[in-house]
């Protein structure tokens, strides 16, 4: 069969494509420095835990864990909107074919955030379960990551498509994509690095104030960074290996802005990665936002590339109705200040209890 006949019409716009463009570029990435944190720092502790080491850093992630599965929903509203408006054609297909999974994401974070607030809320009380209840934490953001990474592996393998027709259940999971396991071990890693690299700078910060215990807390998290970091060059080899070779071959249209943000963001992870292993905190901390935002970029051309022979995000058609798009930014501006302003409002509030 010809997989090209089960893709569906894409819809109109109302504004040029580029518009979600940047849009989808800037709030995947919120959205991928916050999912970071909460899926590395949970990793973190599960293995702290486990491993019998239970020190005020476990405590100190505790107490910011249901936050952080807030705001990781949050800002993965946004994101994941744009991706369905230039790429809805491809995703929601894909959301077909695993919808047994797709659907069971919903439940799967509230399970992990009910989980987070009993770890958070009853920390000193259940001692003895603190290993459990973080793996499952762990665990259960560790299925969503990889039920993600299936759909987003799926959306772009169109090849793959009818399968459905073997299987009309909504389970279908991409196994036959080669690069399914290293894009995921690459995620999950990355995770733990940020994790690692959130854990220091919390630290320095308490260090800059005058906390005379924070350095050995730095340590520990820039061990963990610069060790999932170097596992990570690795890994991000092994699945540069097994990409399309409409990618790797650098010939397609944007393949020169995919080269640059590839080089550019690696170039910045090894530049992190060394003051990581000096353990210089804010150095570190601003060269991985630059290797995370050119990841982003280079994600976004990997996608185009291996969507090329089907699709074109230019060639989607418009029929031009701005005012939505004026509300929607309007909107989106105010909403980041209420979040700054309550973010400051929390930290005002902890300055002065302390």
């Amino acid at each position: 069969m010809n997989a090209a006949q089960l893709i569906p019409t894409p819809d109109v716009l109302q504004v040029p494509w580029g518009w979600f463009q940047v849009l989808l570029t800037v709030t995947f990435f919120m959205h991928l420095v916050v999912m970071n944190i909460l899926l590395g720092c949970s990793i973190i502790t599960f293995l702290r835990h486990a491993s019998g080491k239970s020190t005020d850093v476990n405590k100190a992630i505790a107490g910011k864990l249901p936050l952080t599965v807030a705001f990781t929903v949050n800002f993965g509203v946004a994101p994941l909107l744009f991706l369905q408006v230039l790429y809805g054609n491809f995703m929601y297909t894909s959301s077909v074919l695993m919808a047994i999974y797709w659907l069971s994401i919903f439940a799967i974070v509230i399970f992990a955030y009910y989980g987070a607030y009993i770890y958070t809320m009853n920390y000193d009380r259940i001692v003895d379960y603190h290993t459990v209840l973080t793996g499952f934490i762990a665990g259960s953001l560790l299925a969503v990551a990889f039920i993600l990474t299936n759909n987003l592996s799926f959306m772009t393998n169109v090849e793959a498509w009818p399968a459905y027709f073997n299987n009309a259940e909504g389970t279908l999971l991409n196994f036959t994509d080669r690069s399914l396991f290293p894009r995921y071990l690459h995620s999950v890693l990355g995770a733990i690095a940020v994790g690692g690299l959130s854990i220091a700078f919390y630290y320095d910060l308490k260090k800059r104030k005058g906390d005379t215990e924070a350095e050995a807390n730095i340590k520990i998290g820039m061990n963990w960074f610069a060790g999932a970091t170097m596992l990570n060059f690795g890994v991000g080899t092994w699945y540069w290996g097994l990409l399309p070779d409409s990618v790797r071959s650098l010939t397609g249209n944007g393949s020169a802005f995919f080269l640059f943000f590839l080089v550019l963001g690696t170039v910045t992870a090894i530049l992190s990665l060394i003051y990581g292993l000096r353990h210089k905190v804010r150095p570190a901390v601003y060269y991985l936002l630059g290797s995370l935002f050119s990841m982003v970029l280079v994600r976004e051309f990997a996608r185009r590339l291996t969507l090329a022979p089907w699709f074109k995000t230019s060639d989607l058609e418009v029929v031009p109705q701005y005012s939505p798009m004026i509300a929607f930014l309007v909107s989106f501006a105010g909403g980041l200040w209420l979040i700054w302003y309550m973010i400051r409002l929390v930290l005002t509030d902890k300055e002065v209890n302390s």
